[in-house]
């Protein structure tokens, strides 16, 4: 099993200017516009640069801690960009570019230095439950929507200024921009497909909980609820495309979901007979002890021989099959986490 942490990127892309006829001297920002709107974009560029190297890093450490460091200094640096727009002069004025551009840094800061902080913690105990996972995914949307807010308040004002002062922005394909943006899409598609395969697999477990304890009735109770969230996500996961064409993720869940739905439906009923069989053989077993040899018909000799071998043929079976599933599930689990590593590796910018 893996652990992923996902730095969600939409709204960390900076709007990346080429600025038409202007200079980039900070010694000119309080006079031209241009080179005002150039100061900015500096600060900009430094926050996209340092957010780029963090995805990479999350993306292939899959580990919220691996990359703690990243964080904290992506933490930094949102708080110096903004300690470094604030000292920047009103422009003619007026301070609302400024200022926006400044609370988007802060809020990048607190969002970085505290939601994730505590999203970190939260990847702990986010494999205990499906809902736990998904309440670990929900608060980094969360967090990601708090900088959307912002970042969407500063570019509005950013814009704003532009058209104010008769400045032509052309937006810029930049590598790093494009990088940005594709990071965040593959986080949003692996992220899908992770949730489907985090139900099952967590069902799964509960139900291996089950047969553990030998408890009949809870093992009838996961394994419904193992095929019914395999079935249930099979038709959500048919609909999906491959991403750009790469079906690898799409085709890894499918498998695994295959398997856990034939697990639950054909091979756990197996489980449950051995079980049965047990509890009943124990019992006439216990009944034969507590007679004597002399005291024992032929009618209940027959009778616990039969069991015997009832018993016996239960035994072969169920460690026949439980030995197959075993093998299997280890190959599909290393299936899909080779083909969620690989498709991370392949999908996120280097």
């Amino acid at each position: 099993m893996i652990n992923i942490f996902y730095f969600h990127s939409r709204y960390f892309i900076s709007a990346l200017f080429i600025l038409l006829g202007s200079s980039l001297s900070h010694a000119q920002a309080t006079a031209d516009p241009g080179a005002y709107l150039a100061a900015i974009n500096a600060e900009y560029g430094k926050m996209s640069k340092d957010i780029m190297d963090y995805i990479r890093a999350a993306n292939h450490g899959k580990s919220a801690r691996k990359v703690e460091k990243r964080r904290t200094e992506l933490a930094l640096q949102a708080k110096e960009s903004e300690r470094t727009i604030r000292k920047m002069p009103p422009y003619k004025g007026d301070s609302k570019l400024r200022d926006s551009i400044a609370v988007y840094f802060r809020i990048n800061y607190h969002v970085i230095n505290e939601d994730y902080g505590k999203i970190v913690n939260m990847e702990d105990i986010a494999e205990q439950s499906y809902d736990a996972m998904e309440a670990y995914l929900m608060a980094k949307e969360k967090a990601s929507d708090k900088i959307g807010e912002a970042f969407d308040a500063a570019d509005k004002e950013y814009r704003n200024f532009a058209s104010a002062n008769n400045i032509t922005l052309i937006e810029s394909d930049s590598k790093l921009g494009q990088k940005l943006s594709a990071a965040g899409e593959v986080n949003d598609y692996h992220q899908i497909l992770y949730l489907i395969f985090f139900k099952s697999y967590k069902n799964e477990a509960y139900l291996m909980d089950a047969l553990n304890k030998s408890n009949v009735g809870a093992i009838e109770q996961t394994r419904n609820a193992l095929a019914a969230s395999a079935t249930e996500d099979l038709v959500k996961v048919g609909p999906i495309q491959g991403f750009k064409g790469d079906l690898t993720l799409k085709n890894a869940t499918q498998q695994l979901l295959l398997f856990y739905k034939n697990e639950a439906t054909t091979q756990i009923p197996i489980f449950i007979e051995y079980f049965l069989a047990k509890e009943n053989f124990e019992k006439m077993q216990k009944a034969m002890d507590s007679k004597s040899a002399s005291s024992r018909t032929k009618e209940d000799i027959d009778s616990f021989n039969k069991a015997v071998n009832d018993f016996n043929a239960k035994v072969k079976k169920f460690n026949q099959v439980n030995d197959e599933l075993n093998k299997k599930r280890g190959t599909m689990l290393k299936t899909w986490n080779d083909s969620s590593n690989a498709f991370l590796d392949k999908h996120t910018p280097n």
